[in-house]
């Protein structure tokens, strides 16, 4: 079920409003990997929320490799140890919000920094996040953003002019012909994809991972890391073709067009 959460009267947007900046609607934490739910409320879960509200944690990988969860940079905010590699990018975040054209869609948009970016621009713009936590901090921060499943139904389906994937959103629940074909689906004719793919990947590489801190573990469930190499192959299998891919402060960023 999709949820929007209300907005104070002092967010340059309401609830209400925000209805007028979207188009209309168109057309077990330990366990074993298999027993995973797939979904990002199931997936993610409360450590998720907790590393929000700033509690240290990190992913794990099947396979024993372990990286920090970039949560600060996901809040858009500063880490005074910039080499923890969790350093607010604002290039990269000024980059990519000036790709977007037209009314934009976040797939997975967390605290909705990017989404607070655009409409402090005057783009129109939405998010979708599975957590309650980082819906209610987009909200403060000034960034429309639903409650709910990016594969239910959202509003303005076939109409949005950008559908915007970062983060490693592309590489959702372990299918990535999967959420590109959502974006395709959500996307209007000649509107774009603008999805980020991971610099250090050739090929598609899905693995079981969890989120860990130093009293919990998650559980289990699939991620993928995407290399830009299968971005063309991928649009095509959806109906989206790639027309430009661009580097920007060593993260790349591919344009997926509707034509």
């Amino acid at each position: 079920m999709i949820e929007m959460l209300a907005y104070p009267v002092n967010i340059s947007m309401s609830a209400m409003r925000v209805h007028c900046y979207i188009p209309h609607r168109g057309k077990g934490a330990s366990g074993r990997p298999g027993r995973a739910r797939c979904e990002r409320r199931g997936m993610l879960g409360h450590l998720y929320d907790r590393a929000l509200g700033g509690e240290r944690c990190w992913i794990r990988h099947e396979d024993g490799e372990v990286r920090p969860l970039p949560a600060t940079r996901w809040l858009g905010a500063r880490c005074p140890d910039d080499a923890s590699g969790d350093a607010f990018d604002e290039v990269f975040d000024e980059a990519v919000t000036q790709m977007c054209t037209g009314p934009t869609i976040e797939l997975g948009c967390g605290p909705g920094r990017l989404i607070a970016k655009l409409i402090a621009r005057g783009v129109p713009a939405l998010g979708i996040d599975r957590s309650a936590t980082a819906i209610r901090l987009a909200g403060r921060g000034g960034a429309p953003a639903l409650l709910g499943d990016v594969f239910e139904p959202l509003p303005g389906t076939g109409l949005w002019q950008t559908v915007l994937l970062v983060d490693g959103n592309v590489g959702l629940g372990g299918d990535p012909r999967r959420i590109l074909g959502r974006a395709a689906e959500l996307l209007g004719r000649g509107g774009r994809c603008v999805a980020e793919f991971d610099p250090e990947v050739v090929g598609v590489h899905a693995r079981w991972v969890r989120l860990e801190s130093a009293r919990d573990v998650g559980p289990w469930f699939r991620w993928a890391s995407v290399g830009v190499d299968s971005a063309a192959a991928l649009a095509a299998q959806v109906g989206l073709t790639l027309t430009s891919v661009r580097l920007v402060g060593g993260r790349v960023i591919a344009i997926l067009a509707a034509l």
